[in-house]
C-alpha cells in the first residue's frame, strides 16, 4: 500500500524535518520519500488544511471490557475508539474477569490484536486476581509480550508484597504500574473531598489518600533502587513529592489523565454520574499543579484513563454508579485545550509520543526516511463538537458529550495501514 501525506507540519524534535512542511510517500510501511513536493499517481492521497504529523500516540492507561465484560467495550470496538482517538499504542490495562494474569491470557490478547492497525501492549495483573495477596508469575508474562505489571485502580496495601513486587520486576527489567489510593483514607467515597462534596453532602476522597500511598510507594522506590509508574496523579501535593523524588534521582515516571487537566470538581453539583471517575476531579488548584508538574516535567504523560461502562451502571443514584470514563476519542482534544496556554503543541504531543514510548520501553520511529511509518496525523486548531452519535466505542459514558474541542485527530498510520478519523 502506498499513501502520499501533502503539506503536514513535521512535529518530531528527533527528526531533521522538525517544525518543516513536507509531503511523506509511505510504501509498504515505511517512509520512503520526505520531500518539498512528491507526485504519485497510485498512492491514496491525504491532505487536510492545518494538517500536522507526529509519531503514533500512545496510550498508557485505557481497558476495554474483553473478556467478561464484553457489552463494555470488546477488542476490536476499543481499538476503533483508540484509532479514532489518534493512538497507535495502546497498554491495556488487567481489569478483565478473568483477569490477565497468565501467560496464556497476555498471549491470547497479543493473537487477538495482532492485525489491527493498533498496537495493543497488554499489562499483566501483579497480584492475583488482583487482590493484593500474591504476586503472579511476571517474568512468565514479561516472556510472552506483558509490557508492564499493575492492579488498576486496585492499591496494593501490603507494603511487603510491593516491595518484592519491585525487587523480582527488577531482575528482569520489568515495568510495575501503581495507582495511589490509600483504600482505608478513601474508604467509600464518591468525589474529591473538598467543599463541594460537603455543599452535596457526598462522601469525599481526600487528597491524602493518594498522597499517602504515593509517599509510601516513593519510599519503597528509593530502598529497592527499582523502577516505578504512578498512574493517574491528580493533587498538587502529589506533583511535588514526585518533583522531589525525581531530584534525589529515582527511577520514577508519572501521568496524569487528560479530563483531570480540563475538569474540576464543582461541576458535581450537577449529580452527573460520568463525572464520577477515579480518582476523582480535584479542585482548581491541582489541576494548575497538574499543568505545571507536565510543564516543567516531573508528569512525563498524558493518559486517556478510558474506563467503560454500560447505561445500567451509569444511569442510576450517583453512590451506586460505577467509576469511570470514555476518553480514547477526546484524550488529545482534552489535554490540548486545557494545555493551549500552558504548553506549546510540541511539548504536548511529547506527552503522547516519546515519553509514553519510553516509560514502556517502545521503539520510537523518527519521522526520517528509511523507518518505519508509525505515524499520528492531526490539527491541533481545529475546533470541533463531540457528538454522541459519532462515539464509536460501545459505551458512551462521558460527560463531554456537546462540548467544544480544540484540535483533532485527522487519520493514524501504522503496519503499512490507514485509518481516517471522523
Amino acid at each position: 500500500m502506498k499513501i502520499l501525506i501533502k503539506k503536514a507540519t513535521i512535529l518530531d524534535p528527533s527528526s531533521k524535518h522538525h517544525h518543516q512542511e513536507k509531503d511523506i510517500l509511505i510504501v509498504n510501511g515505511l517512509i520512503e520519500t520526505i520531500n518539498d513536493e512528491i507526485i504519485d499517481t497510485d498512492a491514496k492521497l491525504i491532505e487536510a488544511t492545518n494538517l500536522h504529523i507526529s509519531q503514533g500516540w500512545t496510550d498508557l492507561n485505557a481497558r476495554f471490557g474483553e473478556p467478561g465484560h464484553e457489552y463494555k467495550e470488546d477488542l476490536i470496538s476499543g481499538m476503533n475508539a483508540a484509532a479514532q482517538g489518534g493512538f497507535t499504542h495502546i497498554a491495556l490495562m488487567p481489569s478483565t474477569e478473568p483477569c490477565i494474569q497468565t501467560k496464556s491470557d497476555i498471549s491470547y490478547l497479543l493473537h487477538q490484536t495482532s492485525h489491527n492497525i493498533v498496537d495493543v501492549h497488554p499489562i499483566g495483573s501483579l497480584t492475583e486476581n488482583r487482590k493484593g495477596d500474591q504476586i503472579t508469575e511476571m517474568y512468565d508474562m514479561h516472556q510472552n509480550g506483558a509490557i508492564a505489571f499493575s492492579d488498576d485502580k486496585r492499591s496494593i496495601a501490603n507494603a511487603s508484597l510491593m516491595k518484592i513486587a519491585l525487587l523480582y520486576a527488577k531482575n528482569f527489567n520489568g515495568l510495575i504500574m501503581s495507582y495511589s489510593s490509600e483504600a482505608k483514607t478513601a474508604d467509600r467515597g464518591q468525589m474529591n473531598e473538598g467543599v463541594t462534596s460537603t455543599k452535596l453532602g457526598l462522601k469525599g476522597i481526600p487528597a491524602l489518600a493518594e498522597e499517602l500511598q504515593l509517599a509510601r510507594d516513593i519510599q519503597l522506590c528509593e530502598y529497592t533502587e527499582a523502577k516505578i509508574h504512578f498512574s493517574t496523579i491528580s493533587t498538587a501535593l502529589s506533583v511535588n513529592l514526585i518533583r522531589e523524588a525525581k531530584a534525589k534521582g529515582l527511577n520514577i515516571t508519572a501521568d496524569t489523565s487528560s479530563y483531570h487537566l480540563l475538569l474540576n470538581d464543582t461541576l458535581l453539583e450537577s449529580f452527573n454520574s460520568n463525572l464520577k471517575v477515579n480518582p476523582p476531579l480535584r479542585s482548581t488548584k491541582d489541576i494548575e499543579a497538574l499543568k505545571e508538574g507536565l510543564k516543567d516535567g516531573t508528569l512525563d504523560a498524558i493518559c486517556s484513563d478510558h474506563y467503560p461502562q454500560n447505561i445500567e451502571n451509569k444511569k442510576c443514584e450517583f453512590n451506586i454508579a460505577d467509576f469511570g470514563i470514555i476518553n480514547l476519542e477526546t484524550s488529545f482534544a482534552a489535554a490540548n485545550t486545557a494545555l493551549k496556554n500552558t504548553l506549546n503543541t510540541t511539548s504536548i504531543v511529547e506527552k503522547l509520543t516519546s515519553f509514553p514510548k519510553a516509560i514502556l520501553g517502545l521503539d520510537a520511529y523518527v519521522i526520517e526516511e528509511g523507518n518505519l511509518a508509525d505515524l499520528t496525523l492531526f490539527d491541533p486548531n481545529i475546533k470541533w463538537t463531540y457528538l454522541e452519535k459519532n462515539i464509536v466505542s460501545k459505551s458512551k459514558n462521558s460527560p463531554l458529550i456537546g462540548k467544544e474541542f480544540t484540535g483533532k485527530a485527522i487519520a493514524i498510520v501504522n503496519k503499512g495501514q490507514l485509518s481516517v478519523c471522523k
